[in-house]
């Protein structure tokens, strides 16, 4: 517990991905943005927010002293306690990261450091609904009508809209509950699994909540979703 009776919150960042569809030099994480490199604008959120305690940063091979260097001290990040190198794969990365956590008693946010605009209502919402229910994931009800799809891509079925959400980070769990299906997965073979939450179900079969994030709480993948964050954050600036 921290001095205010909140539970510690740590945050796992993932900021080890090699960002192929993004088609730049500069892996998407250090791409700058308004004079700023992407990932600088999650972890001022993280920097800023009540609810964030402390942060794990996982990073590429070989890069903790550019981050050190180029990010958080030019920047003052200083919640920033542990940098730690990820693997191949995004749940390889997840369990260094879990690996590195000091409190066992403490709630997990793990959040992709390509979704920068993350914001302090989404935390407060990760930390309402883990408290109630141990495993939580942010996302959004679908804009869209889904179709599953065979392998040759013919419409099979199509899903009520009313039930398809499509999911985010963070994702928020007890970490006894998160660490333990990460060490289970870790000594599984040929299992797939795309995000913390599908690891949380099928090691634990563990239920997930899931909670209202944002629209705007997008995953930089693409140039397309470059431009719209230029344009989000000019409009922040504007306003």
């Amino acid at each position: 517990m921290t001095k205010h009776g909140k539970k510690k919150c740590t945050a796992i960042v993932l900021a080890a991905g090699q960002g192929r569809r993004m088609g730049s030099a500069v892996q998407k994480q250090y791409i700058e943005l308004e004079g700023k490199p992407l990932i600088y604008y999650t972890l001022q959120t993280f920097e800023k927010s009540e609810v964030i305690d402390d942060v794990i940063l996982v990073v590429g091979p070989g890069q903790i002293a550019y981050v050190q260097e180029e990010i958080l001290d030019p920047y003052h990040i200083e919640k920033v306690h542990t940098i730690v190198e990820g693997g191949k794969e995004r749940y390889e990365s997840v369990f260094r990261g879990l690996r590195a956590v000091k409190d066992s008693e403490c709630y997990v946010f793990i959040h992709d450091g390509a979704r920068m605009f993350v914001d302090e209502a989404i935390l407060q919402r990760g930390y309402e609904y883990v408290e109630k229910y141990g495993a939580c994931v942010a996302g959004m009800p679908s804009k869209d009508t889904v179709k599953m799809v065979d392998e040759e891509n013919f419409a099979v079925s199509t899903p009520d809209r009313r039930f398809v959400w499509t999911v985010q980070t963070p994702q928020v769990f007890e970490y006894s509950l998160i660490e333990e299906a990460y060490s289970k997965l870790m000594k599984e073979e040929g299992i797939q699994v795309t995000d913390d939450a599908m690891v949380a179900e099928q090691m634990l079969g563990v239920s997930v909540r899931l909670f209202e994030g944002s629209y705007r709480n997008l995953k930089i993948t693409t140039p397309e979703d470059l431009e719209i964050a230029g344009t989000f954050l000019q409009n922040a600036s504007a306003s």
